[in-house]
């Protein structure tokens, strides 16, 4: 019986021994993947080709092709900060520059497994451009997923700066060169709301997103404003396409500014700048987005 016992004993100790014996390299990597930390530092990153760049509904690029990319260095804190660029044309040029800059640093923080509130500051910036281009505007966005949607709801205003201020009353002035009001402050305030649905059993994802601008209803040092026309709207609908680390994007995108709302922004506010060609007029943009 003793003999008996100590069989047992030793072959029920043995087993650990023999799982391990038979694990593979790849059983191997897999615990250790499981039991390592995650790293404090993430870094992403995207680079994508767009033909248009549209910010807020209305083009920056003057209705041609973009080229952007950008990158994001994140701590487990929830700390994080980036930056992100594109090439600009028409309109979106801010007194000379063919390029924004943005810096952008923030704090996200899971309010819950589902919820999580991010918080920051984007400070745009236009290398090239006249003196003054560059403007800083907070941020803060809630956003929920529940199964296969999510829901963003977000807030940005920009305090009283030189670069949104209104300094022409209508295009015309600034064409001539004619200061209505040099060194005008002014601020802006945007509201949106984005959403996502996964369809199930395909790699797409529909996507539709709503704003209004709220801000100076004239024309900034460099004949431009975040909010052309005062207040206004803008929508987009549209869906994404997922290969590997690729993604496919076609959006229709449209604003309420009509050809006649924007008439006294012009000739600034126009296609090539020549008075003609809505550039917040209804568009379908493609885009095609590489991330790592």
């Amino acid at each position: 019986m003793k003999v008996y016992q100590a069989v047992v004993a030793v072959a029920v100790l043995a087993l650990p021994v023999a799982a391990q014996a038979q694990s593979t390299p790849d059983d191997k990597a897999e615990a250790a993947a499981e039991t390592a930390p995650p790293p404090a530092l993430t870094v992403s990153g995207s680079a994508t080709i767009a033909s248009d760049y549209r910010f807020r509904g209305v083009s920056q690029s003057d209705r041609q092709m973009a080229v952007q990319g950008g990158i994001t260095v994140a701590h487990e804190s929830g700390l994080y900060v980036g930056t992100w660029a594109s090439n600009l044309a028409g309109w979106g040029t801010f007194g000379g520059a063919n390029m924004e800059l943005d810096l952008i640093g923030g704090y996200k923080a899971k309010l819950a497994d589902n919820v999580t509130l991010d918080v920051g500051l984007t400070w745009y910036m236009y290398p090239g451009g006249a003196d003054t281009t560059d403007f800083a505007e907070p941020y803060a966005k809630l956003t929920g997923t529940a199964g296969p949607a999510t829901l963003t709801a977000g807030v940005a205003y920009a305090p009283k700066q030189q670069a949104i201020g209104k300094w022409y009353d209508t295009g015309t002035d600034a064409a001539n060169g004619v200061y209505n009001h040099p060194g005008a402050k002014d601020d802006n305030l945007y509201l949106w709301g984005d959403g996502a649905a996964a369809i199930p059993g395909a790699p797409v994802t529909a996507k539709a997103h709503i704003g209004h601008s709220w801000g100076q209803d004239g024309l900034g040092p460099n004949a431009t404003a975040v909010s052309p026309t005062g207040k206004y709207w803008d929508w987009s609908l549209g869906a994404d396409a997922t290969y590997r680390n690729l993604i496919f994007n076609v959006s229709y995108v449209d604003t309420d500014i009509s050809n006649r709302e924007a008439t006294y922004l012009r000739p600034s506010f126009s296609k090539g700048q020549d008075g003609t060609g809505n550039i917040a007029g209804g568009t379908v943009v493609v885009s095609l987005t590489a991330a790592f």
